[in-house]
């Protein structure tokens, strides 16, 4: 079966260690979309960290779409519309806040263009407003503030201890969906919200199947699209376990691991 569908993580995958698209990689991104088929972009960033990327490989042009908070909504990028949206129960909002504190984590959500702070601002979570190029502010009582509809909280800590408050919160919160997408990175998702998840309704948005489907990614939170599509790719930079589940490992990100694969399977 024709592959007629890529799904792109961003960060590790579609971009170098510097943070860009390489010439390669955005030329065959845009010869695959020329030739009619759908490029996705699916990460943990919030929308407004995936925006400038979308726009960049022309997403807007070719009806393209972006999967943002980790399939926590879904945008058509031609129409600007939202096809699917699912947020965090607003009760668990400062359940989660007294976690990080009990816990020793750093919190944050997003508010518009912005990411905001509940506890004091740690290097990871500066690193991940500069990566999606949005400013962070601290707010005074997150419980209270936090009145508006949220797609994900994300906790930062050192790599070893997150990884300790990983198995506290899925223990804790059954109900929501909790997995890191880097070492120093906690995501904490609505119930069943993966990249998967939120692609199986994308798909059945545009009638096609998962056989039709190539997906590349490298990390944590690339596992459930990787071992979900007809095709799951695996960046040569990949977490252990992601290259494990993978039907093929291309090249890193830093060797144009996304145009390898493209020119292979797609043109």
């Amino acid at each position: 079966m024709a592959y007629e569908i890529l799904v792109l993580d961003i960060d590790g995958t579609l971009t170098n260690s510097k943070k860009e698209i390489s010439p390669s990689t955005l030329d065959a991104i845009l010869q695959v979309q020329e030739r009619g088929h759908k490029v996705v972009l699916a990460s943990g960033r919030p929308t407004p960290g995936v925006l400038p990327l979308a726009r960049k490989i022309k997403l807007q042009e070719y009806g393209g779409f972006i999967l943002s908070f980790n399939g926590g909504r879904i945008i058509n990028c031609k129409t600007n519309e939202i096809i699917y949206q699912k947020v965090l129960p607003k009760h668990v909002i400062p359940e989660l806040y007294e976690e990080a504190l009990a816990n020793s984590v750093g919190i944050l959500t997003y508010e518009g263009d912005a990411a905001i702070s509940g506890t004091e601002i740690d290097e990871f979570m500066v690193f991940e407003t500069k990566i999606n190029g949005i400013p962070l502010n601290k707010v005074d009582n997150f419980p209270e503030y936090v009145t508006f509809e949220v797609n994900k909280c994300l906790m930062t800590g050192p790599a070893d201890h997150l990884k300790v408050v990983e198995e506290i919160m899925k223990n804790k919160f059954t109900e929501l969906n909790i997995y890191r997408s880097e070492p120093y990175f906690l995501e904490i998702m609505p119930q069943h919200i993966d990249k998967a998840y939120s692609l199986s309704i994308l798909l059945e948005y545009l009638g096609l199947s998962k056989e039709q489907m190539i997906s590349c990614g490298d990390g944590f939170n690339d596992l459930s699209m990787i071992q979900y599509a007809g095709m799951g790719v695996a960046m040569a930079n990949a977490q252990k376990v992601v290259k494990e589940a993978a039907d093929y490992i291309t090249l890193s990100n830093d060797e144009d691991g996304v145009a390898h694969v493209i020119k292979e399977f797609m043109l």
